[in-house]
């Protein structure tokens, strides 16, 4: 059997090509892709060829939010059918290392993780129209929520992880820098705890319209008005929690004035080395905390979307056919037009 698969030889240069795929073997699943989404990883891959030290050292079939429908399985998996419409797990931790077996999955030594060029061989990813899965990675969505709505199961999933970290967020006052993706949802899962506001900031006022429409109580242009965040620094800061989504040295500095003593900022962005007010830091004993991926989320975004607890709709910019790829990774990375866009497949 052949598949249409998205395959990245180098920075800008994506094909569409052909592979083949197998029957599933024991304890997998045949699945037909199809909604793909582009994260801000694959559009680093893509333009960048890499972000900081991963670089794209061989082909790599890109992406990593996927939802599809299951075609076949293999001997010996209960709990998935023909038929049945699931969100994959791109997440495989190998369950034996010493972080593994710590309880801590996320930073297993030997991740496999679809669609990173961290390892080499890089790890191929689920752009294509379909691809053999472990059947564990199949996570069955219910409802009636589109499959473009679904394939949003990972991006939300990193949200719900960051918002574990941040501490109980009801009735509390939230900071969201940067409304990317990444930063809408944020918005969305902390209005979702019971936030009391939730301000998001941006350069650009499509992501804001979005936020605005996923639970953000306010929202700010800092390109055009970077002085009504000064009200927030005073008396030494206001929110009690800020999502940091944007990496960007001047936010990260917004972020940890603009938070209250004893607060805490969750830095979810990720860059290279950034200049940081550490004396504010101290001063005000801020706690800067990190977050990585998710684990268990992944099946509570996906029961999430099914029960439609949020709505993702604002955020789906575009669905684009995977024969116009390099039209959707354009669309994609200009941040003035689109928040989240998806490939489409044939399945």
């Amino acid at each position: 059997m052949e598949t249409r698969v998205c395959r990245l030889y180098g920075q800008n240069d994506i094909r569409i090509e052909t592979d083949s795929v197998a029957a599933p073997g024991p304890g997998e699943a045949l699945v037909a892709i199809s909604a793909g989404g582009i994260c801000g990883s694959d559009l680093h891959y893509f333009q960048d060829g890499g972000f900081g030290p991963i670089r794209v050292r061989e082909p790599i079939i890109l992406g990593h939010e996927a939802s599809g429908v299951i075609v076949d399985v293999g001997p010996g998996v209960t709990g998935l059918a023909a038929g049945d419409r699931v969100a994959i797990n791109p997440s495989r931790p190998c369950g034996s290392c010493a972080y593994c077996e710590e309880g801590l999955p996320i930073h297993c030594l030997r991740m496999r993780f679809n669609g990173s060029a961290m390892r080499l061989p890089h790890e191929q990813g689920l752009f294509r129209d379909r691809i053999v899965v472990d059947a564990a990675q199949c996570v069955p969505v219910g409802g009636d929520v589109s499959m473009a709505e679904a394939a949003c199961s990972e991006p939300l999933a990193v949200c719900l992880h960051a918002r574990s970290r941040a501490g109980d967020l009801s009735g509390k006052r939230v900071l969201v820098t940067g409304a990317g993706p990444i930063g809408v949802l944020c918005a969305a899962v902390a209005a979702e705890a019971g936030a009391a506001e939730v301000v998001v900031t941006d350069l650009q006022d499509i992501p804001l319209k979005a936020a605005a429409a996923m639970g953000a109580t306010r929202t700010i242009n800092v390109a055009r008005e970077s002085a009504e965040m000064e009200a927030y620094a005073a008396d030494k800061g206001y929110f009690h929690t800020a999502f940091e989504c944007s990496a960007a040295a001047p936010a990260v500095r917004t972020a940890i004035t603009s938070v209250r003593p004893r607060g805490t900022i969750v830095q979810v962005g990720v860059t290279g080395d950034l200049p940081v007010p550490i004396n504010l830091l101290v001063s005000k004993e801020i706690r800067y905390q990190g977050t990585q991926r998710f684990h268990a989320e992944f099946a509570d975004a996906v029961a999430m979307i099914s029960e439609r607890r949020i709505d993702l709709k604002p955020m789906i910019s575009a669905s684009v056919p995977l024969d116009a790829a390099a039209d959707a990774f354009a669309m994609a990375g200009n941040r003035a037009e689109a928040v989240k866009v998806h490939l489409t497949f044939a399945g």
